[in-house]
C-alpha cells in the first residue's frame, strides 16, 4: 500500500474504531428504560413515593418508566436485588451487611428511616416475662431480616445461644399468626405486624432495645450504580421529597400507611411513632453501628470464617450519592 493511500485510509479506520465503540459508550450514558424499586409497609417513604408518582413525573422526560415491586421483608428485598428483579431495595442495615458479606453486590446509599421496628413479643396469655424463660421454646422469626438478627443479639445479651431455643422460620405475617395461635412461645416481630399484634391481639413486648434495631437502608445494586450514577441521585432526591412530606403531613401519612397495609389507623399511628425520619444521610454513624452489630454474624456462623467485616461494611455504605442531594 502506498503511503498516500495509507494516510487516506488511516483516519477512516480510526474513525471506524471510534465509531465502533461509540454505541457502547452511548448505551452506558443513556438513561435506563425502566427503574425497578421495591415498596414495603415497613418503609413509609416508599409508600408515599409510589402513591404520588413523583419519581415517574421526574423521569418521564427522559423516557424512563418506573416499576414497583412489593417486598415482604429485608430477605425478599435482598433476594430481588441479587436476582436482578429490582434495582433498589429497602432493608434493615444488618441484613444488608449479611447479604453483602455473602456475595450479594449491593450498596447502601440512603437512610429511609431510623426505626424501632422490632422487639420480642409473647402472646396475651403468656406467663413469660423474660428472654431467659424462653430456653427450650419455639420462637418465630424471618431469617435474614432485622428481627431475626435482633433475636440472636437479644439471646446473646441474656446469656443464651441460638441452639438454646428452636427458631421457627416464618415470614413476618405468618410469625404473627403463629404467636397469636399459640404455635410458638415468642415472636421477633416487625412493624406494622408487631404493632397490630399489640393493639389487636394483646401481645406483649418482653424485650426492647432500640440499639439492636439497625437503620432502614435504601440499597442499590452495584451494577446499576456504576452504569447510572445520576439516576441513583434522582431516586434519592425523590425519597427526600417523600421524607419531607411525611414530616410535614403525619396524619396523612398515617392514613396512607393504614390504607396500603390494610391495618387500622391506631396501628399505623403506632408504627409511624416508632420511626425517626430526621437523619437521611448515610455515613459514619451507620458504619459504627454495623461494626458494633457485626460480631453476631461471625458468632452464629452466618458468614464464612475469616470474612473481613470492616472491609465489607466500607464496601456496603456509600455516602457519595446522597451528598449534595440530602439537605438535612
Amino acid at each position: 500500500m502506498q503511503r498516500r493511500d495509507f494516510l487516506r485510509l488511516a483516519p477512516a479506520a480510526l474513525g471506524a474504531t471510534v465509531l465502533g465503540s461509540a454505541p457502547l459508550l452511548a448505551r452506558a450514558a443513556q438513561p435506563p428504560k425502566t427503574i425497578r424499586l421495591d415498596y414495603a409497609y415497613y418503609s413509609p417513604p416508599s409508600l408515599v413515593l409510589r402513591k404520588f408518582g413523583w419519581l415517574e413525573e421526574d423521569l418521564k422526560a427522559q423516557g424512563t418508566e418506573v416499576k414497583w415491586v412489593l417486598s415482604a421483608g429485608s430477605n425478599r428485598a435482598l433476594e430481588y436485588l441479587n436476582s436482578d428483579s429490582v434495582d433498589f431495595g429497602s432493608t434493615a442495615g444488618l441484613a444488608a451487611l449479611l447479604a453483602r458479606a455473602n456475595g450479594n453486590p449491593v450498596k447502601a446509599v440512603y437512610i429511609y428511616s431510623r426505626p424501632e421496628w422490632t422487639a420480642l413479643a409473647v402472646g396475651k396469655d403468656s406467663t413469660v416475662k423474660s428472654i431467659t424463660e424462653l430456653k427450650g421454646k419455639k420462637i418465630a422469626a424471618t431469617k435474614g431480616t432485622d428481627p431475626y438478627l435482633f433475636l440472636l443479639r437479644a439471646l446473646h445479651e441474656n446469656g443464651l445461644k441460638k441452639s438454646d431455643v428452636e427458631i421457627v422460620h416464618l415470614q413476618h405475617a405468618d410469625g404473627r399468626a403463629a404467636l397469636e395461635q399459640g404455635r410458638v412461645a415468642a415472636w421477633a416481630g416487625l412493624d406494622p405486624h408487631l404493632a397490630a399484634s399489640e393493639l389487636e391481639a394483646g401481645s406483649r413486648l418482653i424485650y426492647r432495645n432500640v440499639n439492636f434495631n439497625t437503620y432502614g437502608f435504601l440499597n442499590v445494586s452495584d451494577s446499576f450504580a456504576v452504569r447510572h450514577p445520576d439516576q441513583v441521585k434522582r431516586v434519592i432526591a425523590a425519597y427526600e421529597r417523600a421524607r419531607n412530606w411525611i414530616i410535614a403531613h403525619p396524619d396523612e401519612t398515617v392514613a396512607l400507611l393504614s390504607e396500603e397495609s390494610k391495618l387500622s389507623t391506631p396501628v399505623a399511628r403506632l408504627q409511624l411513632k416508632r420511626n425517626d425520619f430526621s437523619q437521611p444521610q448515610i455515613g459514619r454513624e451507620h458504619i459504627e453501628a454495623l461494626r458494633a452489630a457485626s460480631p453476631i454474624l461471625l458468632e452464629e456462623d452466618l458468614v464464612k470464617s475469616g470474612t473481613d467485616l470492616p472491609r465489607t461494611i466500607n464496601a456496603l455504605i456509600d455516602p457519595s450519592y446522597a451528598q449534595g442531594v440530602v439537605k438535612a
